[in-house]
């Protein structure tokens, strides 16, 4: 049986034979525990840890564990309602109200009901994971010597020198900051190229997660749509001339969540506009690292193409790992690296040094790459078995854009579909979607809903997934 059940299955069993000891009274040995539930050591000890943190017993070293004495009563809830007048006093200031709403972020962040196929996630299956080059890499990050010390604020030289080369052209370790993944590279990037109550020029549709950075931050996110070649230049320019913005944040690589990589063509216009505008272009590269077998050669980012400073690149190591993996990077030229740092100093000092120095590990293993192709082959035949699915099973779903790269895929409902009783149809059926509102800063041009293909456990999952996305089309759009 896999640990992480077993411990969930021995803690409840656990928890429900607590009644039989007074409080304070000492439970069974580890080792009774062992043989008498025939599970590991460990188990028993993760065990006993949940329901320590629980509060339902204490663990002395030495001595065993015992039932926790019984918890004072709570007292009645106190009054919070002041709360709503000092949370929004200063709204009437604001050119922008700093509203904070995660719901789009949650969707791909928040694990689904057992037995729900996760079409909403937004990393790897733990079948995908890297996870014993990851444990590997960190047990021997923690034995370096210094590893548990303070790192240069910047991050450590070794890992500012591998994301340079793996960005290209004429960046160099002494233009990149380690930050701790890409949601707060582009938290710090945002926080230092616009002031509250500016507008920010973004994709439409674009990733929620920094459409909620930049309404927190009190900036107005203003649409420039996309299509399968990237973002529309004559309308990115028409945008800079009309909102004065000075920031325009995109991800010209498998774009999220249209799949869209940015054509070869219009890549130096958007460079051109944004410099004639005097503005900062944010490059969100997210999903370099998990291309298809199938792709071919790869853009290089924008930065590399960029003499004059107007990119600041955002990637990170997160999507091609674990969610726990928080380990990215910014890397700017001018005076705006200095902000940059500031901003990040200020708000996080630095990245802990044993997961930079585990980084290192992983990066440098001979386990890095083949982790690299095998996931590159698992994700066409994913992507593949999806779309195949989708085709035979739902054609009034319009897939306009099949990508090479990144883990989803962009389906179009059908004109008037109702597209939040669809996600919860589905949710009813056993599959998790995620809505296609929240990827638009504006009104949405039509209905569509974004399906993952990397957070499942396989082609087969895959399947099943859209058979019961049928049973909810069947139930919602008749």
């Amino acid at each position: 049986m896999h640990e992480r059940s077993s411990v969930g299955e021995l803690a409840e069993r656990l928890r429900g034979e607590l009644d039989r000891y007074s409080p304070g009274g000492k439970l069974p040995s580890s080792r009774a525990l062992v043989e008498r539930f025939r599970v590991s050591p460990v188990t028993v000890s993760r065990a006993l840890a949940q329901l320590a943190a629980e509060g339902l017993v204490v663990t002395r070293p030495g001595a065993g564990a015992f039932r926790a004495e019984p918890r004072a009563v709570a007292r009645p809830a106190g009054d919070t309602s002041w709360q709503a007048l000092a949370l929004s006093a200063d709204s009437a200031t604001e050119l922008v109200p700093r509203a904070v709403d995660a719901s789009g972020v949650l969707v791909t962040l928040s694990a689904p009901p057992p037995g729900v196929v996760e079409f909403n996630g937004g990393y790897l299956h733990p079948s995908l994971q890297p996870e014993r080059a990851m444990a590997a890499a960190l047990a021997r990050a923690g034995r370096r010597p210094g590893a548990w010390g303070r790192p240069p604020v910047d991050g450590i030289p070794e890992l500012r020198e591998w994301f340079a080369r793996g960005i290209g052209g004429a960046i160099t370790a002494a233009e990149v900051l380690i930050a701790s993944g890409g949601q707060s590279a582009l938290a710090t990037a945002l926080r230092a190229l616009a002031p509250p109550g500016a507008p920010v020029l973004v994709e439409s549709p674009t990733y929620p997660g920094m459409l909620a950075i930049a309404r927190a931050a009190g900036l107005r996110p203003v649409p420039v749509p996309v299509d399968t070649d990237g973002v529309r230049p004559e309308l990115l320019a028409e945008a800079f001339r009309a909102t004065g913005a000075r920031v325009f944040v995109c991800q010209p690589l498998f774009q999220n969540p249209t799949g869209a990589v940015l054509s070869t063509q219009r890549r130096p216009e958007v460079l051109r506009i944004a410099r004639e505008a005097g503005a900062f272009i944010v490059e969100d590269d997210f999903v370099r690292r998990l291309v298809h077998e199938d792709a071919g050669p790869l853009p290089r980012p924008l930065a590399t193409d960029d003499h004059d400073g107007v990119v600041v690149h955002v990637s990170s190591l997160t999507k091609a790992t674990s969610p726990s993996f928080r380990i990215g990077c910014l890397a700017a030229r001018g005076p705006v690296l200095e902000r940059l740092r500031a901003i990040q100093v200020v708000d996080h000092f630095f990245v802990p040094r044993p997961l930079q120095e585990a980084a290192l590990e992983l990066v440098g293993s001979p386990a890095w790459p083949r982790h690299l192709r095998t996931v590159s082959a698992h994700l066409k035949v994913r992507r593949d078995t999806m779309t195949a699915a989708l085709r035979t099973t739902l054609p009034e779903l319009t897939v306009g854009h099949v990508p090479s790269g990144g883990y989803l895929l962009w389906p179009r409902l059908p004109d008037g579909a109702d597209e939040a009783a669809l996600v919860a149809g589905a949710l009813r059926a056993g599959v998790a979607v995620a809505p296609g509102r929240p990827y638009f800063s504006a009104e949405p041009p039509a209905p569509h809903i974004r399906l993952s293909f990397a957070a499942v456990a396989g082609p087969a999952e895959i399947t099943e997934g859209i058979r019961r996305l049928r049973t909810a089309c069947d139930e919602v759009l008749g």
